[in-house]
């Protein structure tokens, strides 16, 4: 009977921190619970939610939602439309957000995700939005090319990057350090050896950081440039 009683506990405990995945935010957000919203890279908008890459292999959209979710967050996440635009879409994230925070939701509280196109996107959001206490993640978010000098990071920013990485791989200390910078910035090297690919599925060398990241409290200054192991 014992017995019992604790595996009834623990499978309501379970329940009681499971995460959650949406399309959109809801309408009566939880002021309590925390919101993440991811951005997938572009591959996802050609070839559907599970696509395969040549050289990357799988890219497990559904499996990163879920593991992003399993601490407890509500993970708000879809598939953009085909050659969708990166300042339309930041600005309907940033809406969604602005829509959470009218309802009571802490700035705190809100954490945006962002791989590849994605995290173009989410570069965005935090110029667009402008909120303090809003945090960002940054995977492969910056390229070579990359040259938008109108755009600024705002808010709690984290940026990881992977050292293969021949699309992706430039550090995005440069958005941080212009005139207007975010009100902390931390960067972390992976050293995975699988480029682009190292952000494809929900592994740990990326994601434990992510999640940290998502449950620490909000750093009040910049610390220093740290490098992950590989």
């Amino acid at each position: 009977m014992l017995s019992r009683l604790f595996l009834f506990a623990a499978l309501l405990s379970a329940t009681a921190h499971a995460g959650t995945v949406l399309t959109v935010p809801p309408e009566r957000p939880e002021r309590d619970r925390t919101y993440v919203f991811y951005l997938h890279g572009r591959i996802v908008e050609d070839r559907g939610v599970r696509p395969v890459d040549t050289r990357f292999g799988l890219y497990d959209y559904p499996g990163i939602l879920d593991a992003l979710s399993a601490r407890g967050a509500v993970v708000v996440s879809a598939q953009r439309p085909h050659a969708a635009d990166p300042d339309e879409y930041a600005g309907k994230i940033v809406a969604q957000i602005e829509g959470l925070l009218r309802a009571g939701v802490p700035e705190r509280r809100i954490v945006v995700v962002g791989f590849s196109k994605g995290g173009m996107i989410a570069t965005r959001v935090s110029s667009f939005l402008r909120r303090p206490g809003v945090r960002y993640a940054l995977l492969a978010a910056c390229w070579d090319s990359q040259d938008e000098p109108q755009l600024r990071l705002t808010g709690q920013v984290l940026a990881l990057r992977e050292t293969s990485d021949d699309l992706a791989g430039r550090s995005c200390r440069y958005l941080a350090e212009r005139s207007e910078r975010p009100v902390s910035y931390r960067e972390i090297e992976l050293s995975t050896g699988k480029s682009h690919g190292a952000f494809y599925l929900p592994q740990r060398e990326w994601l434990d950081p992510v999640m940290d990241w998502i449950d620490a409290p909000a750093p009040t200054q910049e610390p220093a440039a740290a490098k992950a192991p590989g």
